[in-house]
């Protein structure tokens, strides 16, 4: 009898968080960019690993069967979109859904397990979501944000830096 092996053992922890965007009609990318936020709605399946990511914190953001559009760092943990302030054109700090804004349409508080959570980021390299990175063999996560341990994600980071001239 021959005994099946794990493909990719579980290792160390690198310290880098994957983060999965799920791009859609109120989670659009550029929005993200320019405002510094990650986000996620939809229930608390998708929302509670953000509650992984502390200030000081690095997480690389792959858009689904798409491909990696940034890297950033953690400034502050994650809030519920109502509580989301950000600069508005005149430099006055704004509820991001008081915006005419995509994101203005994520689920608000009152929607309960539903609403949308911002962690808020400081974005250290970036892409159009056209310009997505996908490689052969790179990482993926169903969860929205998780801590690999396997060498895939190893492999992944390394490449990364070097696409994004990252450190």
């Amino acid at each position: 009898m021959v005994e099946s092996k794990p493909t990719d053992s579980l290792g160390e922890w690198n310290g880098e968080y994957y983060g999965s965007f799920g791009v859609d009609e109120h989670m659009v990318w550029e929005e993200a960019v320019k405002y510094g936020f990650f986000c996620a709605q939809g229930g608390s399946w998708y929302t509670k690993t953000l509650f992984l990511l502390q200030p000081g914190s690095r997480l690389w953001v792959n858009v689904p069967a798409i491909g990696y559009v940034g890297v950033g760092e953690v400034l502050e943990e994650a809030v519920v979109v109502d509580d989301f302030m950000v600069a508005n054109d005149a430099g006055q700090q704004v509820r991001l859904i008081d915006l005419p804004v995509k994101a203005a349409g994520l689920n608000k508080a009152a929607d309960d397990d539903k609403a949308a959570y911002l962690v808020r980021m400081k974005w250290l390299k970036t892409v159009p979501v056209s310009q997505a990175v996908r490689e052969k063999g790179f990482f993926g996560n169903q969860n929205t944000v998780a801590k690999p341990r396997v060498s895939k994600w190893d492999l992944t980071i390394e490449r990364l830096k070097q696409r994004f001239d990252i450190a």
